[in-house]
């Protein structure tokens, strides 16, 4: 999955790298952004009953941490995309994305660190979420696990979740 989806992720990467992480209002942007595209994929992944593939969900979700920080910085978070319904592999393409930014994630909180703005520092939540849990590693052991998955229909859906995070941010 990491080589088919390779473009889409550096293309993202390209395009959140514009975000000012060390200013607020770049920072609460790059939130605005992130939020506009977890929410609604968070949401679908809800819909599709992730929790049935994935019981450990309530300790996975963003939700309520990307929201938190938000409110620190005086904004509401919403979902700024459209996400289709999940299929079972849909699941799985859509928790790659989600599952694999926590490891960027720690970057990030770096370069929020480094800005020495407090403000910054107390709305990370989002970024810190899922720190010195083993979650990626829980999430390949249930890929490995996961012998009915269509791999094409999880690039797909891995790809569009890429997409829609290119298009939130577009927004923010």
């Amino acid at each position: 999955m990491r080589d088919a989806t390779a473009a889409a992720h550096r293309e993202l990467d390209a395009q959140m790298s514009a975000f000012d992480l060390a200013v607020l209002p770049g920072y609460r942007r790059f939130l605005e952004a992130s939020a506009g595209a977890l929410l609604p994929l968070e949401a679908a992944l809800v819909d599709a009953n992730v929790a049935k593939m994935f019981p450990d969900w309530p300790e996975r979700t963003r939700r309520d941490a990307i929201t938190s920080d938000l409110a620190r910085l005086g904004r509401d978070a919403h979902g700024t995309v459209s996400v289709p319904p999940l299929t079972p592999s849909g699941m799985i393409g859509t928790m790659y994305v989600l599952e694999g930014s926590r490891l960027g994630a720690k970057f990030l909180l770096k370069a929020v660190a480094d800005a020495g703005d407090p403000r910054l520092g107390e709305a990370t939540a989002y970024l810190r979420h899922g720190a010195g849990k083993r979650l990626w590693q829980g999430f390949l052991a249930r890929l490995a696990d996961e012998e009915a998955c269509d791999e094409d229909e999880a690039i797909e859906a891995a790809r569009s979740a890429f997409a829609a995070f290119e298009q939130a941010a577009d927004r923010a």
